[in-house]
């Protein structure tokens, strides 16, 4: 990232390790990697290299279905029972068919999907299944005779587009040969003149030729051709020559070849000059061909690739002629002609990644692998090829054959490598989580859709099916991450999973540390079940009239803001509620906060986050027959700043234990000290991407009232606790980090607080949530004032400029839920940024209240904020672009809890109401 301006820092307090020497270079947050292995699990495929389905009178007996994993065959096939890939090829059918986990009975209950006839629909559902994902396939028709296979509309009717043909070039040559010696061998005596006689040989050479020719052009012109195939790697070897054979050459070839044909009726190529010249030729038309177009005109056809078999296959390959590098020189002959190197190359698989680096007309294909070869192999696979090649130039085939289970098994399974690979990758800081998903969506989508000139578009989130959309935990991960807190401590009592109510009230479940490990280890699924009422009370558990206890959400742990604390024994994170498909609520306040961010970064804009957190710490009074449970303390001229409070032992101490507390757990303070009101203090925090740095607030606050507590003080974050004392804020401090170089900062600085400054009276239902905010919000004491307004080191602003990008938000108090305060800044400066808002608003110098009408004017101040919690919300409600970006369910279910939460505290008396909020804040 390029930053606009310095991202503001504080002085480090002396002795302690910076903030930027201790925050992790790459934080990725679980919902960010779920984004990324829902991306993997739902990108629908352009399967671009594949063979058709054996027919329903083929499936069984003809063929073995030990195939579906090996390539071997004969006797050697029985020896795949005991390879790695088919031992979990039988796990995975085997959950698939809920059967036993052994071959005998998924080969069982195979069958009688195949043959039961009293379920039809059995066999097309299973296949359905098995192609679940696919958007379309490319189908080589050439494996095998079409008696045998299913057709291109059969396999259409089983994928959401038409699917293509790939024209194998052998076999055009092949059938060729059948055809003309069909034709003009019928004659037993004139084939063998002909054969003898060079002049008939020519002749027959040249009409051949000519044919081939013909075949080839028309596979151009035809729509439903893609791309060309070549099996070269099986015949000769792939050290093709540089230059296209001579007929004269390639005649004595041709000639041995309609001997045999007519001897046992096969036309195999089997000669290198007879080989290349198909292969040249093939290359030569696709890069010299010129077709007509629907107006007759003459124009070039788009360039059809070329597949060529590399690497893996039957005994009938020589293993040491199918390595990719072979072909280099006929590459370097035809630059302008695409060529595809299927199968990985394996164990060829780096030079594909090199020959598809090097030459601009090469692509990799990861395909076949999966499922023929282990676990660790696909990945492995996967990373070669991605150590070295641009994954603009990768593709990925399931080349499945025979039985949909081929297909079934290599989605599976490469899904799970992708998964472990790329979140590896990002977990690691090789690709950010963003690149990683358009990464994913190229090689299974986008690159076969330009490559064969599909014009497919690339289907929207919501016309994607799958199974399951449930959230995807990365087990290895999330025991990596709690390994590393707990390396060298003591183990824990309890897991507390948090989340912060829509009254800013912070809740939790705990979780006894010994079960939650259990299912850690086992891979289980760590979410909660929580009531949908988590989103419909109060902070008495009292239900607004809309909610009910009825239904359920999954509060899911966020693994990356996995701390210690906030007590002694506990370890902690914060967590965001799903539904039961997987997908994030929208209630949840912390999922607004992710999206807002996810909606910045698609807009090129990342944000850094920094809280002040002002707190009172008060006198406990045991006297029951005292009202009044808590008093100020008893201090010698406590005010702003003042050095004196170093006096009090007890509070020295407390200050003390939670700089080295929170430094603990990585929480690294920039500053402490002394607010005006009596035992009133400030702590710094530092700055952090947007939802770590909510996480670490509410973390810290958390730590900071259970230290307290042990010290025998309350600790309150009561907005206005004393009428005649300074008030207690929340202060939120951003800078603005673009993530591209073409960026004006001082153009997208303007727009964005333009924005936020356009939707502030709308965000002060947010940031003052409660009557007891509007206590505190009032002009001349520091505390941002009461106009909409901003200004350069102007405390009595509501906006106080510091320096380029480095903002502070003064109207924020210590009862407003800071996930929602952040979204809405950030959702409106974004929403500035995209309109290129104009800032009509001046640089304010001085308190705004303290100017004449006249002044305020000509400044562009013209709106007060809300005076009271009921304004801000009719000022939400009437703010249509802000109720837009939020979301109206939100706004609605928001509006709705703070009117029920401001009658139920208007019935109270003031000092009533004014402890019980201190009692909770």
């Amino acid at each position: 990232m390029v930053h606009i301006s310095q991202p503001f820092q504080y002085h480090n307090t002396i002795g302690q390790p910076s903030s930027a020497d201790k925050f992790p270079k790459n934080t990725i947050t679980q919902t960010q990697l779920d984004l990324l292995i829902h991306t993997i699990r739902t990108t629908p495929i352009v399967d671009h290299h594949a063979h058709p389905l054996l027919n329903w009178d083929n499936q069984t007996g003809k063929y073995p279905l030990l195939h579906i994993t090996s390539e071997a065959s004969g006797d050697a096939i029985e020896s795949a029972t005991t390879s790695l890939a088919h031992l979990r090829a039988v796990r995975q059918l085997s959950t698939e068919l809920k059967c036993a986990p052994n071959w005998e009975s998924v080969v069982a209950k195979l069958e009688a999907v195949r043959l039961d006839p009293d379920e039809p629909d059995i066999w097309g559902d299973w296949i359905s299944r098995c192609l679940e994902g696919v958007h379309t396939i490319l189908l080589d028709d050439g494996l095998d005779n079409k008696e045998a296979v299913e057709d291109l509309d059969w396999h259409t009717s089983y994928v959401q587009s038409p699917c293509r043909r790939i024209v194998r070039i052998e076999a055009i040559a092949s059938d060729l040969i059948k055809h003309l010696s069909a034709g003009e061998f019928h004659d037993v005596q004139k084939a063998e003149a002909i054969i003898k006689d060079p002049a008939a040989l020519k002749e027959f050479w040249e009409n051949w030729a000519g044919s081939f020719d013909n075949a080839i052009k028309n596979a151009i012109d035809d729509p439903l051709v893609v791309g060309f195939k070549s099996v070269v790697a099986y015949r000769t070897g792939l050290d093709v020559a540089g230059k296209e054979p001579s007929g004269d050459a390639v005649q004595p070839a041709l000639k041995e070849v309609v001997k045999k044909f007519l001897k046992v009726r096969t036309a195999r190529l089997e000669d290198s000059s007879l080989n290349d010249y198909v292969i040249h030729r093939t290359a030569t038309l696709i890069r010299d061909y010129m077709g007509k177009n629907h107006e007759e005109d003459i124009i070039r056809k788009p360039r059809k690739p070329i597949q060529f078999h590399t690497g893996l296959g039957d005994s009938d390959l020589t293993l040491a002629k199918a390595s990719p590098s072979h072909l280099q020189e006929f590459i370097r002959s035809y630059p302008d002609v695409p060529m595809v190197l299927l199968h990985a190359g394996y164990p060829f698989t780096k030079e594909i990644a090199y020959m598809a680096t090097v030459y601009k007309n090469v692509y990799a294909d990861i395909g076949e692998v999966f499922p023929c070869i282990s676990k660790d192999g696909q990945e492995r696979v996967l990373m070669e090829i991605l150590e070295l090649c641009p994954w603009s130039k990768i593709l990925w085939s399931t080349d499945g054959h025979w039985f949909p289970e081929t297909y079934l098994l290599a989605i599976m399974q490469m899904r799970e490598a992708f998964e472990n690979v790329l979140c590896s990758y990002v977990l690691k800081g090789q690709i950010g989580w963003r690149a990683a998903i358009v990464l994913v969506q190229d090689l299974l989508f986008k690159n076969a859709n330009k490559l064969y000139h599909l014009g497919l578009d690339f289907p929207k989130p919501e016309e994607v099916a799958s199974r399951s959309l449930a959230r995807y935990p990365n087990p290895s991960r999330n025991l990596t991450l709690l390994r590393e807190l707990l390396n060298n401590t003591i183990e824990p009592t309890f897991v507390q999973i948090c989340w912060n109510d829509y009254t800013a009230l912070q809740r939790m479940r705990l979780v006894p540390f010994r079960k939650f490990m259990t299912l850690l280890e086992a891979g289980r699924s760590l979410d909660i079940g929580i009531t949908k009422a988590v989103f419909g009370m109060i902070q008495n558990d009292h239900l607004i009239p809309s909610s009910s206890a009825t239904g359920e959400y999954r509060l899911h742990p966020d693994f990356s803001s996995l701390k210690h604390g906030p007590v002694a024994g506990h370890i902690s994170m914060h967590g965001e509620f799903r539904e039961q498909d997987g997908f994030p609520v929208a209630l949840c306040p912390r999922s607004l906060l992710l999206r807002s961010v996810e909606i910045g970064s698609q807009k090129g804009l990342g944000f850094l986050l920094g809280f002040e957190i002002e707190f009172l710490l008060l006198e406990r009074v045991e006297d029951d027959s005292v009202v009044d449970r808590y008093t100020a303390l008893k201090t010698d001229g406590h005010a702003w700043s003042v050095s004196k409070y170093y006096a009090n032992p007890k509070i020295n101490a407390l200050l003390k234990n939670m700089v080295e507390t929170l430094a603990q757990m990585d929480i690294y303070v920039e500053q402490i000290h002394a607010e005006s009101a009596t035992g009133q203090f400030e702590l710094i925090l530092p700055p952090y991407p947007p939802v770590q740095a909510v996480d670490t607030l509410l973390h810290t606050r958390d730590v900071m009232a259970n230290l307290a507590t042990e010290a025998g003080f309350k600790m309150t974050l009561h907005p206005k606790p004393f009428a005649k004392a300074c008030g207690t804020a929340a202060h939120m401090h951003m800078s603005i980090l673009p993530e591209a170089d073409a960026f004006d900062a001082e153009k997208v600085t303007r727009h964005f607080y333009a924005g936020v400054l356009k939707h502030l009276r709308a965000i002060t239902a947010f940031s003052y949530s409660n009557a007891a905010s509007y206590d505190r919000a009032q002009d001349g004491v520091w505390a941002g004032g009461r106009w909409v307004a901003w200004g350069t080191q102007n405390r009595e602003t509501a906006l106080r400029k510091i320096e380029g990008s480095h903002w502070e938000v003064k109207i924020i108090d210590g009862l407003a839920n800071p996930y929602f305060v952040a979204s809405a800044v950030l959702l409106a400066g974004i929403r500035g940024v995209e309109t290129e808002e104009k800032m009509v608003w001046d640089d304010c110098e001085m308190d705004p209240a303290k100017l004449s009408d006249m002044d305020r004017k000509e400044l562009g101040i013209s709106q007060m904020l809300p005076a009271s919690v009921e304004e801000a919300l009719r000022a939400l409600q009437e703010d249509t672009e802000m109720v837009e970006m939020l979301g109206d369910e939100l706004v609605e279910r928001y509006v709705a809890i703070k009117k029920f939460e401001d009658e139920f505290l208007g019935k109270m008396g003031a000092e009533v109401r004014r402890l019980w909020l201190m009692e909770r804040y």
